[in-house]
């Protein structure tokens, strides 16, 4: 008798996380540059210098590479010169041209679905913020991970109907959404907040991991806070693996 397996998120920093499903391994939104090297999102509620933290001690062997979107957040200067130029790298079909000009040579835009090594990647839709930044802010994507378990890595969105269809379209065991409340002087958030976590959590029986805190300046959602806000869900700390 075979034994299901879940998923598992081990949290590097900010929204950089190793997605296992089965046996195979994706490194996630990969942020590699050390404390303060990178300077403050601009015209936001301070001036900190990123990523606010270290880069915890972390194995990230993986075997394939996934970039939800090509924000420095998200994929940096750093990243790019130390991933190998031939791994399997998954992107927006929009920004698949720019990592062929940053050399990767095995790049695999996803319009809908692809496949590697018995997983099935859906490219999920986002909304990064909501009115006029939400169409400054894209194109942004999620992704479905799908084996012999579902996990959905949603991205930098916010909650939105296409969110909601995601989770009733998939049937996800596991969701790991980019919290923080990430937000610019104007506006409201780019990222979710505390209401935006408790409407996933409504709308789905899956575990729920939340990320993207504490890392970035203009994340303003600190875990304390959305751990005493909301009941049911995960937040891991840098380096903190998660079995699902």
């Amino acid at each position: 008798m075979s034994t299901h397996v879940g998923p598992s998120v081990t949290l590097v920093r900010n929204a950089t996380l190793l997605a296992t499903v089965g046996d195979t391994t994706f490194l996630v939104d990969p942020l590699f540059a050390s404390r303060g090297a990178l300077p403050p999102i601009d015209d936001t509620p301070n001036d900190r210098a990123n990523p606010l933290v270290p880069m915890p001690d972390v194995d990230l062997s993986h075997d394939a590479v996934i970039v939800t979107h090509r924000h420095p957040d998200h994929f940096d200067d750093t990243a790019k010169s130390e991933l190998d130029a031939d791994i399997p790298l998954f992107c927006q079909p929009a920004q698949a041209d720019a990592f062929v000009e940053d050399g990767f040579t095995d790049v695999r835009p996803v319009e809908d679905a692809a496949t590697f090594e018995g997983i099935t990647l859906h490219r999920t839709p986002g909304r990064h913020g909501h009115g006029e930044l939400a169409e400054k802010m894209r194109p942004v994507s999620g992704f479905v991970l799908k084996g012999e378990a579902t996990l959905y890595l949603a991205g930098d969105t916010v909650w939105y109907e296409p969110v909601a269809e995601t989770l009733n379209r998939f049937e996800p065991d596991a969701v790991v959404l980019n919290g923080g409340a990430a937000r610019f002087n104007q506006g409201e958030p780019i990222t979710m907040g505390v209401d935006d976590v408790g409407a996933v959590r409504e709308a789905t029986d899956a575990a729920i991991a939340v990320v993207h805190m504490e890392a970035i300046n203009h994340c303003l959602l600190s875990r304390e806070e959305l751990r005493s806000e909301t009941e049911g869900v995960l937040v891991p700390e840098d380096g903190e693996e998660i079995g699902f």
